[in-house]
């Protein structure tokens, strides 16, 4: 085996691991791999990142979906929806410049970590409080404790907030469709940076759910980026299969890291992939420019 081969199979476990676990990281960590560390054109590293990524998610998707952990209603309205955004954004893309754009997806990286960071202090479990028990009158009937009340409480407010839900969601559904693709299409870069805050923070997915329902919807835009491209050039194949190869069994690997780990703390480790790959693209983008 070449070293060429080898270090193409080990960036592929690496975009597979965190694809599969994490729902993110392959589109944006695969071009940047097979330039800097494989020597590959920048124009043809991003159709060569569609196939790869394309590939690992779909298998990262079909271990999900065993695990019960892909939302096929949402993931395919999205995807299907998403293509219609992707048009528009790739349209605008040829017009902008290639540093500029990065530099507004580092940007807009760095608000969704803040956004997934406040999340994740709003829902930091609270010591629960020990019930308290409401006085029993002598002779008379024992009244509902102040638990139980709280308990009829808690079921209201939950039936309201899912007829809420389903009232809105059909809407939600085609704006996080929209919105994903045409980021997707206009920053060139992104996958599962977006589409699991999206679905996490406007449709209200868990995270082990977002990230299952977000493979999915990385496989349809992928595959329709690339018959838009007309297939995949200028990528020898050397390094494409044992990177593909490598990336679509790292991501079954990646899936068994999602059901064992906790959701909070996938949730953080997503956090901070998210701010750390956009420093590096800030840095990169702000010396390009300079």
């Amino acid at each position: 085996m070449s070293p060429e081969t080898l270090l193409s199979a080990l960036l592929g476990v690496a975009i597979g691991l965190s694809l599969g676990a994490l729902g993110g990281g392959g589109s944006i960590l695969t071009v940047p791999a097979l330039v800097y560390a494989l020597g590959v054109s920048a124009k043809h590293a991003t159709g060569g990142s569609l196939l790869i990524v394309g590939l690992s998610s779909l298998f990262g998707m079909i271990a999900h979906a065993r695990a019960g952990r892909v939302r096929w209603s949402v993931g395919l309205t999205v995807g299907v929806v998403s293509i219609v955004g992707s048009l528009a954004g790739t349209a605008l893309n040829r017009r902008i410049n290639a540093e500029l754009l990065l530099l507004l997806f580092a940007g807009l990286m760095f608000v969704v970590a803040a956004m997934m960071i406040r999340r994740d202090r709003r829902t930091t479990p609270p010591s629960a409080p020990r019930p308290v028990l409401a006085p029993v009158p002598v002779g008379g009937p024992t009244p509902p404790t102040v638990l139980e009340d709280r308990a009829l409480d808690e079921l209201v407010h939950v039936e309201e907030a899912i007829a809420s839900t389903r009232a809105g969601k059909p809407l939600r559904v085609a704006v996080v469709g929209v919105g994903v693709g045409f980021l997707t299409g206009f920053l060139g870069v992104g996958g599962g940076f977006i589409v699991v805050p999206s679905l996490v923070l406007i449709l209200g997915l868990g995270l082990a759910e977002a990230v299952g329902t977000s493979l999915l919807i990385i496989a349809i835009s992928s595959a329709f980026a690339i018959v838009e491209r007309h297939g995949v050039h200028g990528v020898d194949a050397s390094i494409l299969v044992p990177f593909a190869v490598a990336a679509m069994a790292a991501a079954m690997v990646g899936n068994l890291i999602a059901g064992r780990v906790p959701a909070r703390r996938l949730n953080q480790g997503f956090i901070v992939l998210v701010i750390l790959v956009a420093c590096y693209v800030t840095v990169r983008s702000v010396l390009a420019l300079g």
